[in-house]
């Protein structure tokens, strides 16, 4: 599955696409396997009780997962997958 990433996680990850194959069909298992790969990014993502941080957003297809059932989301490796980290400016 091709996930696309933005902002500082374009560092952390090297580039703009990261190729990923979760061990599992839900966005936690690509979000899991994506901290396997870039150790990193679970400080950028992640609370301590393993909820996402505020103001990050992953996006399936162009809707937001809150929107669908959250980190269990289920994902096909067709679909698009966006993270976001949160974003300040003016």
């Amino acid at each position: 599955m091709q996930v696309k990433v933005f902002a500082n996680l374009r560092d952390i990850c090297g580039g703009v696409t990261v190729e990923v194959l979760p061990k599992g069909d839900r966005v936690i298992d690509v979000l899991d396997r994506m901290i396997e790969m870039y150790p990193e990014l679970n400080d950028e993502i992640f609370t301590e009780e393993r909820s996402l941080k505020p103001f990050v957003h992953v996006y399936v297809n162009g809707r937001n997962i809150v929107h669908e059932d959250g980190l269990e989301t289920k994902v096909k490796d067709t679909d698009q997958f966006a993270l976001f980290p949160p974003v300040a400016g003016g």
